[in-house]
């Protein structure tokens, strides 16, 4: 049983619309697949049908851009409510934030580059959230950089001068607000710290007494030693372990299903939902 949990399509930064990313995950080889774009759920439907089509086990998630302390934190739910009232809230305000960010960012980028928000509007296209990777394509389209990765890397890093952060909400009371609304709540890619600051293990420990229910640990971001730090955390927490490809199509280089989540795990996370809803 080949289980991915983060995915991505064209609904946030991914280069594939929901239906082409489930018809990708069949041909991978893969049995249950998660749809996670970043603080956006649009494409629930369009996968829940293409998945169905495809013999795939679909699972209904997203992406929550959070924050503590300044550090950027992405927390993955799972299975939670649509309509419920405070998350959509806090979720259109965090998507309302990205866009602001995004346009001033694009002004910041484009004093030394040939990019502008035109341009990144129209490849963003009907995408419900915009931000930096959309400036990346920009970028590759002009000619700046060859891939997305590279823009990162050299342009839109956080630690770069073109960096603006945005609104997100606190991690504690994101778990919290998701949890109340029947998700089932994973921290993504804890260890990723070439990408930035990442938070202690205290702040782990904050989110697990707020309702968190797994750690993702098999991430192509995490080397042998965050695995394995991460691995006695979740341990002495109780926390599930996972994994997945944290996929975007040709956005990055991560393929579908090159990090996995154990059937036994995926087992746990649903017995969290199923303890959820009754």
């Amino acid at each position: 049983m080949r289980i991915d949990l983060h995915t991505h399509s064209t609904v946030s930064d991914g280069t594939g619309a929901p239906a082409h990313v489930m018809r990708e995950a069949a041909e991978a080889g893969l049995h249950i697949v998660a749809l996670t774009d970043h603080d956006a759920i649009d494409g629930w439907n369009e996968a829940a049908a293409t998945a169905a089509d495809a013999g795939l086990g679909f699972v209904p998630g997203i992406e929550v851009s959070c924050r503590h302390h300044g550090i950027s934190i992405h927390l993955l739910s799972y299975w939670h409510r649509a309509d419920d009232a405070d998350a959509v809230a806090m979720l259109a305000r965090t998507r309302e934030a990205r866009v602001l960010r995004a346009r001033e960012i694009v002004q910041k980028v484009g004093v030394d580059y040939p990019v502008t928000w035109e341009a990144v509007a129209e490849l963003a296209g009907d995408a419900a959230t915009v931000g930096r990777p959309h400036i990346a394509d920009a970028l590759v389209v002009q000619g700046v950089v060859p891939t997305r990765d590279e823009a990162f890397e050299h342009i839109l890093a956080g630690n770069s001068r073109y960096y603006v952060p945005h609104y997100a909400p606190e991690v504690t009371d994101a778990v919290r607000t998701m949890r109340a609304a029947g998700g089932v709540t994973v921290f993504a890619h804890p260890g990723a710290d070439a990408r930035g600051r990442i938070v202690t293990t205290s702040v782990i420990e904050a989110m697990a007494r707020a309702g968190l229910v797994g750690l993702e640990i098999d991430h192509r971001d995490h080397d042998d030693r965050q695995r394995e730090r991460l691995a006695r955390i979740a341990s002495r927490l109780g926390l599930v372990r996972t994994g997945a490809s944290d996929y975007h199509g040709t956005g990055k280089r991560n393929a579908l299903g090159e990090n996995l989540t154990d059937p036994k795990a995926f087992l746990e996370l649903e017995r969290a939902r199923v303890s959820r809803d009754r």
